[in-house]
C-alpha cells in the first residue's frame, strides 16, 4: 500500500466534506502562500506575466496570486479538480476573478488544456511526495511552452549519498526517506536530472517551511 496519503480512497472527499481543504495540503497556510508569493516575485514575475500553479490544492498560493495578477493570468492543476473547487469556493475574495475552467485536473503531469502563454511556474511541496520519475516527467512536459521563463520547485535533500540511504531528520523535523514518501533527494541528482530535461537549476537559500530547498530552474537554449 502507498504511504503516500493523497492516494488514499475518499482522501480528498472525506476532508472537503469536513472542512478540511486547507488542512490536507500542508498546513501554515497564509504563511507558506506568503513565501510562494514573495519567491515568485523575486523570480521576476510581474502582473503581466501567466503562472502555472503545479499541485495547487485548496489555491493557498492561488487566493494570492490571482488579484496579484491580470485577469485570466493565473492556472492551476492538481491530482484533484474537487480540491481546486474547494478553494475557489471558500478561499478567493471574488471567485469571479478567475475562470473555473481554469481550475485542471491532472494526475500525471500532462498539463492538458494549460494555456501557451505560461511565463512563470512553480510546484511547491509537489514533488516531495513523489517519486524522482514524476520530476523527470513534469520537467520534459514544460520544455513544450514556448514562452516559460521560470520554473521554481522544491525538494527535500539529504546532504550526501551516504545519509541518503536511511531516513534523514530535516532543519524543521520532517523525517524524509529515500524509499517512501516524503522523500529526499541528492543535491547533484537534481541538477543532473534538470540538465538531461533540457533546464538550468540554481539552488536558492531561502528559509522554507519544513526544510524544503528551492530550485529555479529556466529552459535551456531561451
Amino acid at each position: 500500500m502507498s504511504s503516500n496519503p493523497y492516494e488514499k480512497p475518499d482522501f480528498y472527499s472525506s476532508a472537503i466534506a469536513a472542512g478540511r481543504h486547507r488542512d490536507i495540503v500542508g498546513g501554515r497556510w497564509d504563511e507558506t502562500g506568503r513565501v510562494q508569493m514573495s519567491i515568485l516575485q523575486q523570480a521576476g514575475l510581474k502582473p503581466h506575466h501567466h503562472l502555472l500553479d503545479i499541485g495547487a490544492g485548496a489555491l493557498r498560493l492561488g487566493c494570492k496570486a490571482v488579484p496579484y495578477l491580470a485577469r485570466g493570468h493565473y492556472w492551476a492543476t492538481d491530482a484533484s479538480r474537487a480540491i481546486l473547487l474547494a478553494g475557489h469556493r471558500e478561499e478567493l475574495t471574488d471567485p469571479q476573478q478567475l475562470d473555473e475552467a481554469q481550475l485542471i485536473e491532472d494526475t500525471g503531469f500532462r498539463f492538458p488544456g494549460v494555456s501557451d502563454c505560461i511565463t512563470h511556474a512553480i510546484a511547491f511541496a509537489v514533488f516531495p511526495h513523489l517519486t524522482m520519475d514524476c520530476l523527470r516527467r513534469a520537467l520534459i512536459e514544460l520544455r513544450r511552452f514556448d514562452h516559460l521563463e521560470t520554473l521554481l520547485f522544491t525538494v527535500f535533500l539529504a546532504p550526501d549519498a551516504a545519509t541518503a540511504q536511511a531516513p534523514y531528520r530535516q532543519r524543521d523535523g520532517v523525517v524524509t526517506h529515500a524509499g517512501r514518501a516524503p522523500f529526499h533527494m541528492l543535491e547533484e541528482d537534481v541538477a543532473a536530472l534538470a540538465l538531461a530535461c533540457g533546464w538550468t537549476q540554481t539552488r536558492k537559500n531561502v528559509m522554507l517551511p519544513r526544510g524544503q530547498v528551492l530550485f529555479v530552474a529556466r529552459p535551456l537554449g531561451r
